[in-house]
């Protein structure tokens, strides 16, 4: 008998919870914004926790609940929580991954959400990145400059002319320069490809290369034109025909070539800016390093990129508070906060001034010299570009820098294989 009555008391119970929990709303009031962070350095963390915490103290009425996440899963993990109404209130992501999402309706707008003071803050070409259509569906903030990570002692040795922000490498100059410092088992540069694709279209921009290309129609179309040809060709010929690149790196990732590097094999290594921290703990004593820009083109030091990203869910019941929270993470003194523990350049025009940007020491001036000429990545709103990059782009540029394939067969592959899985997403 007493089994029969707590039963039906359960369930009202369960009723009731259900009811009452799934909005982030409790029943004091209080808002509980799930926030899913993809920091995962050591001085990254704990920036991003710093600042929850300190935005919990003074926010009785909205707790912000940190939630860590994986850049290596960051997509089918967002998928899937999205299609199953269960999406953080607050995204951390990369601009490049925005696209889908942005289309597909799982994100919010944040043009009216977003305050003025954060809107003027960031420039157009940063907001660029994020913007799909007509709406604005991430906020960047955080940004990655391609540089040349260089061994010190040998360039000054050489004798070769050491390139500024000012006076950067031509392509041309840096091909003849990685040639002049190779011999003896020992390779001027160190290329690590093994993500091809988003290395040679996004330094492709300081040569006028676009390769997407949008129609009167906004349909986007492939085509591999001559400015697209110059940084892939200086690639393939430093590994290929001059022997400055070391061929085995071509497949490797960044960490990769790290230890050649210190070892003596390699006297420089494209790297994203963040790499430095790496190179911090990692160099032996006495290592003597610096950070160069990447060489310039036609369009001088332009780069692509695609900055870390913070979206709100539109599922999201609590989209106000979930922006009043974005607007306080990235108050000028806090973007810097985060820019330093992620090793990599803050997008706001106030947090760049910071004096703590601007030191030589590790190579931060440098990067920061080269904010300005940052960019929307070529493909970032292009719909289809993953699967392209994965299916076609990815082993065409492998194939055609291990020698494999010619100049030609890489252009055909691009474009017409290309142009083939695009047509899919633009019907």
């Amino acid at each position: 008998m007493r089994t029969r009555v707590l039963l039906p008391l359960v369930v009202l119970a369960l009723l009731l919870a259900g009811c009452s929990g799934d909005d982030g709303g409790g029943s004091d009031g209080r808002v509980t914004l799930r926030f899913q962070s993809l920091a995962w350095q050591e001085e990254s963390v704990e920036a991003n926790q710093e600042l929850v915490k300190e935005w919990n103290a003074s926010h009785p009425d909205v707790k912000v609940e940190y939630i860590p996440g994986s850049w290596d899963s960051v997509h089918d993990q967002l998928l899937t929580s999205f299609e199953g109404g269960e999406a953080p209130d607050i995204i951390h992501d990369a601009s490049d991954d925005l696209a889908d999402f942005a289309y597909g309706g799982y994100l919010a707008d944040l043009t009216d959400l977003l305050p003025e003071r954060l809107k003027s803050d960031i420039p157009r070409r940063s907001w660029d990145t994020a913007t799909f259509g007509d709406g604005i569906y991430g906020v960047p903030f955080l940004q990655e400059p391609r540089v040349l990570i260089a061994n010190a002692k040998w360039l000054k040795e050489s004798g070769v002319r050491v390139p500024t922000p000012e006076r950067p490498w031509s392509w041309p100059e840096f091909r003849r320069i990685t040639e002049q410092l190779s011999g003896d088992g020992k390779y001027g540069v160190a290329w690590p490809l093994k993500e091809p694709v988003s290395a040679t279209l996004n330094l492709s921009l300081s040569a006028g290369g676009q390769l997407f290309h949008r129609g009167a129609d906004g349909k986007v179309t492939i085509r591999f034109e001559k400015a697209d040809e110059t940084v892939p060709r200086t690639i393939h010929d430093q590994a290929g025909t001059d022997h400055s690149a070391s061929p085995t790196t071509l497949g490797s990732g960044g960490s990769d070539t790290l230890p050649g590097f210190f070892g003596g094999k390699y006297a420089m290594v494209p790297l994203g800016f963040s790499y430095r921290q790496q190179i911090v703990q990692q160099a032996p004593k006495g290592f003597q390093w610096q950070v160069l820009p990447a060489p310039a083109g036609a369009d001088g030091l332009t780069q692509g990129v695609s900055p870390q990203t913070l979206s709100i869910a539109e599922d999201s019941p609590h989209k106000k508070e979930a922006a009043e929270f974005i607007d306080f993470l990235l108050r000028p003194p806090n973007m810097v906060r985060l820019a330093l523990g992620d090793w990599m350049l803050p997008t706001g025009t106030q947090a760049l001034k910071d004096p703590a940007l601007h030191t030589t020491k590790d190579g931060w001036a440098t990067g920061t010299a080269l904010a300005a000429h940052l960019r929307s990545a070529p493909a970032q709103s292009v719909r289809g570009y993953p699967e392209w990059k994965d299916k076609v782009a990815t082993p065409a540029l492998q194939e055609y820098y291990s020698g494999a394939i010619g100049l030609g067969e890489l252009r055909e592959r691009l474009e017409e294989d290309g142009n083939l899985v695009l047509a899919r997403y633009q019907r």
